[in-house]
């Protein structure tokens, strides 16, 4: 089989779908040696993913979302004579193989379209429907996800494969030492509240920093909040909200930390609080279950369907709730080590390895 998958995103973007890419990529290669894999890069992409002799890497001139991708990225690889091209970012080209599968992550751009840019929202809205009729299989994170398809885009439910994402090892317990030192650098507290994910509107964190001001009026010693992450779409609300609320004094913003820092920020955590509009996985608070942190999250999208019945489920419309459970962690100590025992376990069902190898039996059944 010639097989190639679109890796571009990653120069374009760091985030959740790039994640994404580079674990599928890894993990295909310790299972598949037979198949010749040809991995998209943009021709300006210094990193490389050729993780085995049967990896090569290509280099394309197409952008990432540009409005004419799907028809110059297929006169890209017509020559490339491919059975199949996997669109890991829902929108394959319009042709250059025999066989398309795409990964649907979420459909937030239906859900919540005032929380993104006019641009993107063109950009998504005018191609999901062609993406998801043209696709020949559609792999999703969640059943959330396939729901949603099913139901805003009428997709047939025999098309999509669910399959969870994972978990890497760098993700576990660490040693104090080694979270004292993170702190030390950061100039973090012994204890803090955080939040982890990118500074826009589908967050929630607007409605994250009502929960933690109404806590400040009646918690004189609030652990303060750390918001690790980036900048995203529309985040100059949430700096409007900080000032508003006068909390700049009680928060800690960690923008862009290396993801080798991310383990000990989790480790160093009370708790994760992650009271988004929607996901359609939610792969941080997972993160932080393997790292032992309690997790609060919200009770909608795929977030309840990760997590089960090992975190907290908030109304994320309702700051109250919020804040509510954040104090029932901060004041139950016997909650937070069950709730951290029981993240651990659940966290280690989610691994890389079984979400290639769901990917692997799609390719080889389509191309059967």
């Amino acid at each position: 089989m010639r097989i190639a998958i679109d890796a571009r995103l990653i120069h374009y973007r760091p985030g959740g779908i790039a994640e994404y890419t580079r674990h599928l990529i890894t993990e295909l290669a310790a299972l598949d040696q037979e198949s010749e894999y040809l991995v998209l890069h943009h021709a300006r992409a210094q990193e490389t993913l050729t993780p085995a002799v049967n990896f090569k890497r290509v280099n394309v001139f197409t952008p990432s979302h540009h409005r004419l991708e799907r028809w110059s990225l297929t006169a890209e690889l017509l020559p490339r004579r491919l059975n199949l091209l996997h669109s890991p970012d829902l929108i394959p080209p319009a042709g250059g193989a025999r066989k398309r599968v795409i990964t649907v992550h979420d459909l937030h751009f239906l859900h919540y379209p005032q929380y993104m840019t006019a641009e993107s929202l063109r950009y998504y809205r005018d191609q999901a429907q062609w993406a998801v009729r043209t696709a020949d299989h559609i792999l999703v994170d969640s059943a959330a996800t396939r729901q949603d398809l099913i139901n805003l885009l009428h997709v047939p439910a025999e098309k999509m494969t669910v399959h969870m994402l994972g978990v890497t090892s760098e993700f576990k317990p660490l040693p104090e030492n080694i979270v004292q030192d993170c702190r030390k650098r950061y100039g973090l507290p012994s204890s803090y509240l955080l939040f982890v994910g990118t500074y826009e509107p589908r967050k929630n964190i607007a409605g994250l920093l009502d929960a933690y001001h109404l806590l400040c009026q009646t918690h004189a010693d609030l652990p303060p909040l750390v918001l690790v992450g980036r900048r995203g779409w529309l985040y100059e609300d949430i700096f409007a909200k900080v000032e508003a609320l006068k909390l700049s004094d009680r928060l800690i913003w960690v923008e862009n930390a290396p993801f080798p820092d991310l383990p000990a920020l989790y480790n160093g955590g009370l708790a994760l609080v992650l009271p988004s509009h929607y996901e359609g996985f939610g792969l941080t608070p997972l993160e932080a279950m393997a790292c032992g942190t309690p997790v609060i999250i919200s009770n909608r999208g795929s977030l309840p369907e990760v997590v089960g019945d090992t975190g907290l489920l908030v109304n994320p419309d309702d700051p109250a709730d919020v804040a509510a459970s954040i104090e029932r962690l901060l004041t139950d100590s016997a909650l937070r080590s069950h709730l951290s025992a029981a993240g651990l376990a659940r966290a280690a069902l989610f691994t890389w390895r079984r979400t290639a190898e769901q990917t692997l039996a799609v390719y080889r059944h389509l191309l059967s």
